[in-house]
């Protein structure tokens, strides 16, 4: 395929899933030294969601594609962005979800390590692909089973994470559709997974960095596109704590109800968490032709990045 620079692009179709288990505040706080009032008021998450024994990254994805409605045919490639694979180092979740679902026509298939700027990174180079004529339907998965990762003995990070996938498809035929990615260098240290397979955060230097970076990449996407923060009709981003949201609502001088959120029910669900959310805002609000959407997400790396789009139907 020959480089088409005259190409747009769009996200034709969402699709997202939920593992059926629900682990309320409570019900945490019977194994966990915690309360329903500390993890609400600090977090804003009521609910998280935990997949099965059985249900590894690939399961929870293909429910979620299983969700959109598009010709899986069509597809002819496949990136995924999750920290919780199928398989240490290899093979790829992508090639695996390839494989279970018999994607015959999908001649690209890999996985991106962003943390939760994972679902932004694996935007940008989805479309690339489409951008260079390497691909015409890019299939964007985020799946991530965190569960697996907590260390329930650390309160502070346990209550915070879970499970779910979400999915967006890609192809020509769009407005506007940009992005910016970014990285800190020296925050690799902040917010890891360790040797024993346990999720380890500094707090409130994640907390800084996500509310600085969440401000700046708005304002960059704004001042690239040439609009003004009060054209913009939805920000969803990572949804990681709500108080987070709250901070960049107020430092960017915008009500806080731009800033879509479903932490309350979903909690952090790391790379899927935009995906997710952006499937349900759709689902809720059947977002208008032309809307001006901004998706931003923040997380190890310590990276952080944004997309701007042009909603087309």
């Amino acid at each position: 395929m020959e480089e088409n620079k005259s190409i747009r692009i769009k996200i034709s179709a969402l699709g997202s899933y939920l593992p059926e288990k629900i682990v309320t505040n409570e019900q945490l706080s019977k194994t966990v030294e915690t309360s329903d009032e500390w993890i609400v008021s600090h977090t804003g998450i009521k609910e998280r969601r935990y997949a099965s024994d059985s249900q590894k990254a690939s399961d929870l994805a293909i429910k979620a594609i299983n969700n959109m409605n598009i010709k899986l045919n069509e597809v002819d490639a496949i990136i995924v962005a999750t920290a919780t694979p199928d398989y240490r180092g290899f093979p790829s979740t992508a090639c695996v979800i390839s494989e279970k679902m018999h994607l015959k026509n999908v001649n690209i298939a890999f996985d991106i390590t962003a943390g939760c700027t994972g679902f932004i990174y694996a935007l940008e180079n989805a479309r690339a692909l489409i951008y260079a004529g390497s691909a015409k339907k890019v299939l964007v998965v985020a799946s991530e089973i965190l569960s697996r990762v907590v260390d329930f003995e650390d309160r502070n990070t346990c209550v915070l994470f879970a499970d779910g996938a979400g999915c967006a498809l890609l192809e020509a035929g769009g407005r506007v559709f940009n992005s910016i990615l970014g990285v800190e260098k020296s925050g690799a240290e902040k917010l890891y997974i360790d040797e024993n397979s346990h999720i380890k955060m500094e707090g409130r230097a994640v907390y800084n960095f996500a509310v600085k970076r969440i401000v700046e990449t708005i304002i960059k996407l704004v001042e690239k596109n040439n609009i003004e923060i009060g054209d913009i009709d939805y920000i969803v981003s990572h949804q990681a704590n709500i108080r987070i949201l709250k901070a960049a609502a107020k430092r960017l001088n915008v009500d806080e109800s731009l800033f879509f959120s479903n932490v309350d029910k979903v909690a952090n669900t790391s790379a899927a968490s935009i995906p997710i959310a952006l499937d349900s805002l759709n689902k809720r609000e059947q977002i208008k032709e032309g809307a001006n959407i901004i998706l931003v997400g923040f997380g190890a790396g310590l990276t952080y990045g944004g997309t701007f789009f042009k909603w087309t139907k």
